[in-house]
């Protein structure tokens, strides 16, 4: 008997908690996970992959970022660092998938990320 209320107790628990993510994982998503890369660069303009469905809107600003090698010690194999280069902000949403974006600040170059700036 007691392990069947403890089953049922745990599947409501879990049933309100399915209920209210959809709600909350955009707001998390959109947060905190909202990063991507630049795939090209034309004069000033970056195709960024970050979409409508990853969140992106119009006139946001993204952080831009370059992975850079770091020199260490040989038998520690290679190590690298983020280097802030710069930010973008969003022009015109593409699709659910790639946004373009006009660099305001700094430099860009393909491959580069990208992440919702933190304020």
């Amino acid at each position: 008997m007691r392990t069947r209320r403890t089953l049922f107790v745990a599947a409501m628990v879990m049933a309100s908690f399915a209920s209210v993510a959809p709600a909350n994982a955009e707001s998390l998503q959109h947060s905190v996970f909202m990063r991507g890369q630049i795939v090209d660069m034309r004069d000033d303009i970056a195709t960024v992959c970050i979409g409508s469905a990853d969140g992106a809107r119009i006139g946001q600003v993204l952080d831009v970022a370059r992975v850079v090698p770091v020199t260490i010690p040989a038998k520690s194999g290679p190590a690298f660092r983020r280097k802030d280069v710069g930010h973008v902000r969003i022009d015109s949403i593409v699709d659910t998938h790639f946004a373009r974006a006009t660099v305001i600040g700094g430099e860009a170059k393909v491959h580069d990320i990208v992440e919702l700036r933190r304020e």
